[in-house]
């Protein structure tokens, strides 16, 4: 026998995948271990968040981006990417952001940190040319990081508004008679409360998450894909108010089952679908433009094993790359060895204890029902109502008090809040109400006058933060996230006082009112939430941080 015909009876051995693509592989462990644990905390209040409706479609994202970047992976190799340093700079500003998000318990921080990170180390490995290939997994990865929570609560205070108006639109369009105060559709023999849950986020998220991805896998012009993905905002919007204009006429014929249970869920999967369905037919009409099939322009083609595995075989690791994973190994470490101190919680009198009787003003204690403590999730609250001999109108206060305010537990702004309830603001600004403090200086508020029917009321509001008195919302936040990191320290409450309002001409009267009140009550108030220098005692569990 000669050695050709040898060669030949021999069987074929398996491939293998070469020292180099070991290597990679060894990598990509590496690195995605140290990304977990550097980030664990920020992962697990995220993994929470992806428990709500809202979110969690998100669980399925990080493998639609590999999958995203498993069909470039062809492109990719041809390109021949080269690193580039500017991917370790990138890293070093995620890890800066997991930093200040550890240390000030703002963990939205740390998540937006995380994606930064996983940026950082593809700009190192693939360089800014390789990125230009990337950028679709890359950009689809932020859909997997929830809203902060308080620009969610100020979006889905808006989408309840309008979605609440164009439904009672709906019902008023199959000729019935309804009315609407806020979020609560009035049908005469039922009312309908427009909840958080059927503000539409539910369907928004995941919808505009699948919106992107269907624009980036259609291969029409840009245009048209970028008209697919914002299309999703209006059509959530729609398709929800649709949806809460089909229960208000289903419950005014059938009863109110029709918007409980099984059957409103149900109704949910509907109209979701719906909007998927939707989209499908934008990219129809697209096609028909284009003169071709609808699975011609929609391209959802299947990856190749061995264009992945020839990428990892060529690719040779360079210095940006083991920088950044010498850098994040040490930051893992770091992660294991150093904890976070527990945050500091004022001692401070409990409010049920402040006194009912301030100045000449007599209070009472008005009840609280359990589900509205529940959406605040308060520390602490005080309801009361104060009245004084020979004034007709009595003075409601309402104080919510935090021991910490991350991760969406913090002062609820009325600002989002009154509408919401059937109060419309008539005018809203800031205001100054001399004279307040010992030391003679005036208490800046929010001066709000709301409306509901003939109904009218005076809102006082203003936010108790760490000896600050603050009046905007967001710098509320910023503060929050500064003591946090400076002081370890993120108390607060809300301090608002109502009074009711007669007639436009009574105003005068009214503001004359609260500042006498707000002037009475102010050196009491002092003993019950902490200010800048007050005694502490350390979170002993981990629900004291959440």
């Amino acid at each position: 026998m000669n050695q050709a015909s040898a060669d030949a009876s021999r069987p074929a051995r398996s491939p293998r995948v070469a020292p180099a693509g070991l290597f990679n592989l060894a990598i990509i462990a590496v690195v995605a271990i140290c990304l977990l644990v550097t980030y664990s905390d920020a992962i697990a209040r995220m993994l929470v968040r992806w428990g709500a409706d809202e979110y969690n479609h998100a669980y399925m994202i990080p493998f639609v981006a590999f999958y995203l970047f498993w069909l470039r992976a062809k492109d990719l190799d041809a390109l021949d990417p080269v690193g580039s340093w500017l991917g370790v700079g990138c890293l070093g500003v995620g890890l800066a952001l997991q930093v200040l998000g550890a240390l000030s318990a703002v963990f939205e921080i740390s998540q937006y940190g995380l994606i930064i990170s996983i940026w950082g180390v593809a700009v190192a490995a693939a360089g800014l040319r390789g990125v230009t290939v990337l950028w679709v997994p890359l950009v689809y990865l932020l859909f997997m990081v929830p809203l902060p929570n308080f620009l969610e609560a100020r979006l889905t205070a808006g989408l309840q508004l309008l979605s609440s108006q164009i439904g009672v639109a709906v019902i008023r369009g199959a000729g019935l008679s309804v009315f609407l105060e806020g979020n609560v559709i009035d049908l005469g023999s039922y009312k309908l409360q427009v909840a958080e849950a059927c503000s539409g986020m539910r369907y928004l998220f995941p919808l505009m998450s699948f919106g992107f991805l269907c624009a980036v896998l259609m291969r029409g012009r840009w245009w048209q894909r970028g008209i697919l993905f914002v299309s999703t905002i209006p059509i959530t919007i729609l398709m929800n108010s649709f949806r809460i204009g089909v229960i208000g006429i289903l419950v005014n014929y059938y009863g109110i089952e029709q918007a409980e249970g099984f059957l409103h869920d149900f109704e949910g999967w509907v109209i979701f679908m719906s909007c998927v369905l939707i989209l499908f037919a934008e990219i129809w009409i697209f096609a028909r433009m284009e003169k071709q099939k609808f699975l011609q322009i929609f391209g959802l083609d299947i990856p190749s094993l061995p264009d992945l595995l020839k990428l990892n075989g060529r690719v040779r690791p360079n210095a940006p790359v083991l920088v950044s994973t010498v850098v994040l190994v040490a930051a893992g470490v770091a992660a294991l060895t150093i904890s976070r101190p527990a945050p500091l919680i004022p001692v401070h009198a409990p409010l049920y204890t402040f006194p009912m009787q301030v100045g000449d003003w007599e209070g009472r204690d008005a009840p609280v029902d359990q589900q509205s403590l529940d959406t605040l999730k308060v520390a602490d609250y005080l309801m009361s109502v104060f009245s004084r001999p020979a004034d007709p109108s009595p003075v409601g206060m309402w104080i919510a008090y935090y021991d910490t305010q991350v991760q969406g537990v913090s002062a609820h702004s009325p600002r989002a809040c009154l509408p919401g309830g059937g109060w419309q603001i008539e005018t809203i600004g800031e205001h100054e109400v001399p004279d307040v403090h010992p030391d003679g200086s005036a208490q800046r508020v929010n001066r709000v006058v709301i409306s509901m029917g003939e109904q009218r009321q005076l809102v006082y509001y203003w936010f108790a933060q760490r000896g600050r008195t603050v009046t905007n919302e967001f710098l509320v936040k910023w503060y929050i996230f500064l003591d946090g990191l400076t002081k370890n320290r993120t108390d607060g409450a809300l301090v608002r006082v109502t009074t009711s309002v007669g007639d436009v001409a009574d105003l005068p009267a009214a503001d004359a009112r609260l500042q006498a009140f707000v002037h009475d009550m102010d050196p009491k108030l002092s003993y019950f939430l902490p200010g800048e220098s007050v005694p502490f005692k350390a979170a002993t569990s981990p629900t004291d941080l959440q």
